[in-house]
């Protein structure tokens, strides 16, 4: 059934692997493949939810509390599996976007944490790598106002992070899977945060020329197109 579910999931039909893998939790619920799987479509399916419907956030929000939950049952199934630690960070991470700058900061650490025990059980999941080098843009993006502001009124220090190492996470991840077009989309958007246009125009090239593999897809090739065309003049 999870090979089934594989299948599925690489054709792009969601719904059905997900189908696939509840079959998967009947016959064992703590299976840590399956359940760091669903979690994996759920984060999809909050990453498909178009921002044109009504209520979108929270609809992403609600999916990607969901992949949280099975992440983090993963992870207490099989503490020594890569992909259990990955979801976990990946599905704060997408939660993280989504929320206020305290929840960001609530959340950061424990993403960081999670991402460096994946990488640590699995040196070659470059998805690991990818969720690390977008963590290191989004701290590095993070004003010394709002550090300040962070340590005065919060009482909480905001973890520190560099566009240089976030170059060097995605593009560890780019020679682990060369094909995925979002570690394409968000080494363009580092190299936009550089000021290095002529890279970050490379790099959504790239990705635009990439066939289709993952559901979210469409969206990132429209979002690398959205990006070339705000740095066409720069």
């Amino acid at each position: 059934m999870l090979r089934r579910a594989d299948d599925l999931y690489a054709s792009l039909r969601t719904n059905e692997a997900l189908t696939e893998l509840f079959k998967v939790l009947k016959r064992d619920p703590q299976n840590p493949e399956g359940l760091s799987k669903i979690a994996r479509v759920y984060i999809d399916l909050g990453d498909t939810v178009a921002e044109s419907e009504t209520n979108w956030q929270e609809k992403r929000l609600k999916q990607y509390a969901v992949a949280e939950d099975y992440a983090r049952k993963a992870v207490q199934a099989d503490p020594n599996l890569t992909w259990g630690h990955f979801y976990v960070a990946a599905s704060l991470g997408k939660i993280a976007m989504l929320s206020s700058t305290s929840k960001q900061i609530d959340l950061a650490r424990e993403i960081r944490s999670e991402v460096e025990k994946a990488i640590a059980l699995d040196p070659r999941n470059g998805y690991a790598y990818h969720v690390y080098g977008v963590w290191h843009r989004k701290m590095a993006e993070i004003s010394q106002m709002k550090r300040v502001l962070a340590n005065v009124i919060m009482w909480r220090s905001i973890p520190k992070g560099s566009l240089d190492s976030s170059v060097e996470y995605l593009t560890r991840a780019i020679s682990l899977n060369p094909k995925v077009i979002a570690h394409y989309l968000e080494l363009g958007r580092t190299y936009i945060a550089m000021g290095q246009m002529q890279l970050a125009r490379g790099a959504l090239k790239y990705a635009q020329e990439l066939p289709v593999e993952f559901s979210d897809d469409p969206l990132n090739k429209k979002e690398a197109q959205e990006l070339l065309r705000e740095i066409r003049d720069r």
